[in-house]
């Protein structure tokens, strides 16, 4: 048998999408043939939700019947709640996201229709719980009781509302709804193929997200964001970065935030946020998280250039979720209420021109063997 090593399908085209595109050598990413820089400068989450799941933006109109139906649909049923109550206090939130994800399912009147109208439901309807699942589990692990939405505010300033129990400034707002826009979708991820797998043998959208969601878990996937921010208060004070990284480098370990596996320039989403996370540290008085995660690449950013190796969104995204009261368990969870709109898209454009996906495999184990009784066995 042939010596070949698993590339984990790198290169290997599966489906045809026209919902996200990635130049990882150029460092761009573009939904639906829009700009990521033009879309985070301008737009809004809710925006970028109906861009990728209509093809096209939407209008004002339009927009604000999709802000009320989120915002309509931004409720547990009681007895999901009462499932989370029932969850150990110290569960990884992403399995009681997952958990209560899937419980959804069960609750929710069309879970079992997978016509466009039914899945164009259900994808607000997850997009409006998923952010409520995450600030509720919050709530009840700390023994708070849960907050309600505000009717007239979007996803994001109600998350840190529900979140942190009280109204986020201006800026953190926009932050996080940028923060938002960048994570909404990422061309075939982990995740995003999972899903589309799932829905390809027929499943219905609940079980396709909560497949994804188990795949996000992996801390090769979703998990960077808060190893950077563990590095970040091991470090401590910015005083204290050039020694940590002179032992990081001399050790050759890797430096949480760096490295995408598509892109080979710096991502074009961490451009973003790094500005954003400046301005948001200083606006706190909390610019050390900032200056520290800078200096860091500024140290390690040379030794790595060569092979291609960047910051990618995860490693400012660490800093300004932290300085926005975001605990770093809940970083991923975070992702996931963004990925969430990504994720739907895919399903909706995978059950609207669906094949099952069944890929090969290479055999390279033993061929030939006989069957021995047991007792002639060595």
């Amino acid at each position: 048998m042939p010596d070949k090593k698993p590339t984990g399908l790198e290169d290997v085209v599966v489906a045809q999408s026209s919902i996200c595109f990635i130049d990882g050598q150029r460092g761009q990413l573009v939904y639906r043939g829009y700009d990521i820089d033009d879309l985070a400068q301008n737009s809004s989450f809710e925006e970028v939700a109906y861009l990728l799941w209509n093809g096209a933006l939407p209008t004002r109109e339009q927009l604000d019947k999709l802000r009320g139906d989120l915002n309509y649909s931004m409720v547990l049923p009681a007895r999901v709640f009462d499932i989370m109550q029932a969850l150990p206090f110290d569960a990884n939130p992403m399995r009681v996201l997952e958990t209560t994800t899937s419980s959804l399912g069960t609750f929710d009147p069309l879970a079992d229709d997978n016509t466009p109208e039914a899945n164009c439901a259900k994808a607000i309807r997850l997009a409006a719980q998923l952010p409520l699942v995450v600030t509720t589990w919050n709530r009840i692990r700390n023994d708070e009781l849960p907050i309600d939405p505000d009717p007239d505010k979007g996803l994001a300033w109600n998350f840190l509302k529900m979140l942190c129990g009280k109204d986020p400034d201006d800026y953190a707002a926009r932050t996080f709804d940028t923060a938002l826009i960048l994570h909404a979708d990422h061309e075939l991820n982990a995740s995003t193929f999972t899903a589309r797998v799932t829905a390809s043998t027929g499943s219905d959208m609940h079980s396709a997200v909560t497949s994804a969601i188990t795949a996000l878990k992996g801390p090769l996937h979703g998990g960077a964001n808060e190893d950077v921010m563990n590095m970040l208060l091991e470090i401590g004070e910015s005083d204290n970065v050039e020694t940590f990284m002179a032992k990081f480098i001399e050790q050759k370990k890797k430096v949480p935030g760096f490295g995408h596996r598509v892109y080979k320039a710096k991502d074009p989403r961490a451009k973003i946020l790094e500005k954003m996370s400046e301005e948001l540290g200083r606006r706190h008085d909390e610019s050390k998280w900032f200056e520290m995660s800078r200096r860091v690449e500024e140290i390690f950013q040379p030794t790595v250039a060569a092979k291609g190796v960047y910051p990618n969104v995860d490693f400012y995204s660490a800093s300004a979720y932290h300085v926005m009261g975001i605990p770093r368990d809940l970083f991923t969870p975070s992702f996931a209420c963004s990925r969430v709109v990504g994720w739907c898209a895919h399903l909706m454009e995978q059950y609207a021109n669906n094949r099952l996906f069944r890929p090969d495999s290479e055999y390279i184990g033993a061929t030939g063997l006989k069957y021995q009784a047991i007792e002639e066995r060595g």
